[in-house]
C-alpha cells in the first residue's frame, strides 16, 4: 500500500469517530430535544414520623405483680423502663420474697409470657402500667426457709486486746498517722510491745 492510500484510509477511520470536546464547551439547553418529565412512584407505605421523644424522657411503667393462690402475693414495681424484660421482673420477685425465678411464670391476660419478652413488646403505645398474674410452681413450698443472720463475731476487748496483731498493727498505724514518720512509728511501737511483753513476762 503506497503512502497516500495509507493515509486516506488513515482520515476515513478517523471521520468515523465522535468529534472530541474541549473542556471549556458549553452546549446551549434550548437545543436539547424535549423530554417527558420522570415523576417518582408514590410509596406503597408511609414513612414513620420521627420520636419527639428526648433521650432520656422515655415514659416509666408501674407493674402490679398479683396472686391469689397460695402463696398470695401483690407487689408493685414503680419506675420500671420499657427495656425491662420478664426475666428482670421476676428476679424482683425473688429479691422481694425469696421465691426463686425459675419457680415463678407471669400470665398477663392468661396468657405466660416468656422470659425474654420486654414491657415496650407487651404494652401499647400510651400505656403506662401493666398487671401481671403471678403463678407459683409448686405454692408455699417452693419458697427456701430464710437462713439465719450470723451473729458478730465478738472482738477481744481490755488486756486480751493486747495479745493480738490487729491491736499492735492499728497501734503503729496511729503513731504513724501522727508522727508521719514510718521508721519512727515502727520504732515506738515495737518498744511499746517489748515493754508490755517485758511487763508480762515479770509482773
Amino acid at each position: 500500500m503506497s503512502e497516500t492510500a495509507f493515509a486516506q484510509t488513515f482520515l476515513a477511520s478517523l471521520e468515523s469517530r465522535p468529534v472530541r470536546l474541549s473542556a471549556d464547551h458549553f452546549e446551549d439547553p434550548k437545543t436539547f430535544p424535549p423530554r417527558p418529565p420522570y415523576i417518582i412512584p408514590r410509596m406503597s407505605k408511609a414513612m414513620s414520623k420521627p420520636n419527639g421523644v428526648a433521650p432520656g424522657s422515655e415514659r416509666s411503667i408501674t407493674v402490679t405483680l398479683k396472686s391469689l393462690r397460695n402463696p398470695p402475693l401483690s407487689i408493685k414495681l414503680t419506675s420500671q423502663p420499657l427495656d425491662t424484660s420478664i426475666l428482670d421482673i421476676k428476679n424482683n420477685i425473688q429479691k422481694q420474697t425469696r421465691i426463686p425465678a425459675a419457680k415463678t411464670k407471669l400470665l398477663h391476660n392468661k396468657k405466660p409470657i416468656p422470659d425474654s419478652k420486654i414491657l415496650k413488646e407487651i404494652l401499647g403505645e400510651t400505656d403506662t402500667s401493666i398487671e401481671f398474674t403471678v403463678m407459683v410452681i409448686g405454692g408455699a413450698a417452693a419458697i427456701p426457709p430464710k437462713e439465719p443472720e450470723a451473729a458478730p463475731e465478738a472482738q477481744p476487748t481490755g488486756a486480751h486486746a493486747l495479745e493480738t496483731e490487729e491491736f499492735w498493727s492499728d497501734l503503729k498505724g496511729f503513731l504513724m498517722q501522727r508522727l508521719k514518720d514510718e521508721a519512727e512509728a515502727e520504732n515506738l511501737s515495737s518498744l511499746f510491745k517489748s515493754s508490755w511483753q517485758s511487763n508480762r513476762a515479770n509482773p
